[in-house]
């Protein structure tokens, strides 16, 4: 690996950008996507790589390539320490997802109720989201229930590129906090990102079942599936 493509990558995980390498076999020659131009079969490739977080090998006219996805974990950001939350960390970790939990109420968001591979944040939510920047590899939910915490989260989410975005409450809840959402300049096709109420619609009503109904809802939402 030359310094230069070195440099592009380590820039590029820094800010959390994916991009493809590619690597030529058997010479060793390396190209990244989407930072040069590929032909068309290269270009492909490196999309799907990316698109489905998967490495392998393709054949562009007589020269084999290797294509790997250089890609930030997928992550979610939970604002709100509340029994939902509790319940959804664990099963956010057990399936691949790097988790930060928001609430600027700092006796919620403490180590004894959190315990494990979690980042906590104990900043107003809009400044905490605004520093982590989501990006398309990001999950948003919020669960205060308080539209003075969730609505600042929300409204930097519905500016970010982020793959989910879902919102704890009621079709009642919901209706008036989208009327609050386009009072503050948010359009009904932006707005329409937000699932609420939040997760698949299995029943849920413990803590526990909430907390599956939405970890499988952003597990689908990240594979594409329709929901």
């Amino acid at each position: 690996m030359t310094p230069d493509t070195l440099e592009t990558l380590q820039a590029a995980r820094a800010a959390r950008r994916p991009v493809a390498l590619l690597t030529r076999l058997p010479d060793g020659a390396q190209r990244l996507h989407p930072d040069e131009a590929l032909p068309d079969a290269l270009r492909d490739a490196a999309e799907a790589a990316l698109r489905d977080d998967r490495a392998g090998p393709v054949t562009a006219g007589e020269e084999t390539w290797f294509v790997q996805p250089q890609v930030p974990s997928p992550r979610l950001i939970v604002v709100g320490a509340v029994h939902v939350a509790q319940a959804l960390v664990p099963m956010a970790t057990a399936v691949g997802l790097a988790v930060t939990v928001v609430d600027p109420r700092r006796a919620f968001a403490t180590e004894e109720r959190f315990q494990g591979d979690v980042t906590l944040v104990d900043e107003w939510p809009d400044d905490a989201l605004l520093a982590l920047r989501p990006d398309s590899r990001t999950a948003i939910v919020t669960l205060t229930h308080d539209p003075k915490l969730d609505d600042p989260a929300l409204d930097v989410a519905l500016k970010s590129e982020a793959f989910y975005i879902g919102a704890l409450g009621s079709r009642r809840t919901h209706a008036k906090r989208v009327e609050r959402l386009t009072e503050a300049g948010h359009g009904a096709e932006a707005i329409a990102r937000i699932r609420a109420p939040v997760g698949l619609d299995i029943g849920a009503v413990t803590a526990p079942e909430i907390a599956l109904s939405i970890i499988a809802q952003v597990v689908a939402a990240r594979r594409g599936k329709p929901l």
